[in-house]
């Protein structure tokens, strides 16, 4: 029976969530499965992976075939470099301690990467976040600078229409007071007359 390891999709539309699965090749990709060896999910970032490595060495050691997502997971994790080590102990090349060792410092370096890029990724937040909230700032600010131009600007327009009609009224008193010289005129010229 030809065996793959391989993902079994789990989760709802547009959220998937994988089983990492040891299953016969001819069964349907959520079908059947002989053993759960670990689970993916995507939706995170860094990606959340949890794998049984000497379980995945124990399949892999008995023919089991990875697909190509899979085997990219099982090499992220260790699993191929320790069935490569468990081979050079069985052919006499290491010895069961040392190649223990150089898996432990394998995976100590890994998970200093991974803590690496997680930082990485806190930082780059905070400052989008900082740089959304500083843009805010400004925008807030000129917002609140056109509103006061505006008000500005409708008071000198009011106070404008205002001195308008305090003018006009000075005017219409010119006016009332040409037109009141022009009678007390014409009044001097009928009284010459007459």
């Amino acid at each position: 029976m030809p065996v793959k390891i391989r993902l079994q999709r789990h989760g709802k539309k547009g959220k998937p969530f994988y089983w990492i699965v040891a299953a016969d090749a001819r069964a349907k990709r959520d079908g059947k499965f002989l053993d759960k060896i670990g689970i993916y999910n995507p939706n995170t970032n860094p990606a959340t992976i949890e794998l049984d490595v000497d379980g995945a060495v124990k399949w892999l050691q008995n023919g089991a075939q990875p697909t190509d997502t899979a085997r990219a997971i099982l090499s992220y994790k260790g699993a191929l470099l320790k069935k490569h080590l468990a081979v050079g102990v069985r052919k006499g090349a290491l010895t069961e301690e040392e190649a223990e060792k150089k898996f432990q410092a394998w995976l100590e370096e890994k998970e200093s990467k991974i803590n690496a890029k997680k930082e990485n990724l806190t930082k780059e937040e905070q400052a989008a976040k900082a740089k959304a909230l500083e843009a805010e700032k400004e925008a807030n600010a000129k917002r609140e600078a056109e509103a006061k131009e505006a008000e500005e600007a409708a008071a000198a327009a009011e106070a404008e229409a205002a001195g308008v009609t305090e003018e006009g009224e000075p005017e219409a008193n010119a006016e009332e007071q040409v037109d009141a010289d022009t009678a007390e005129e014409a009044k001097t010229e009928d009284k010459k007359e007459a």
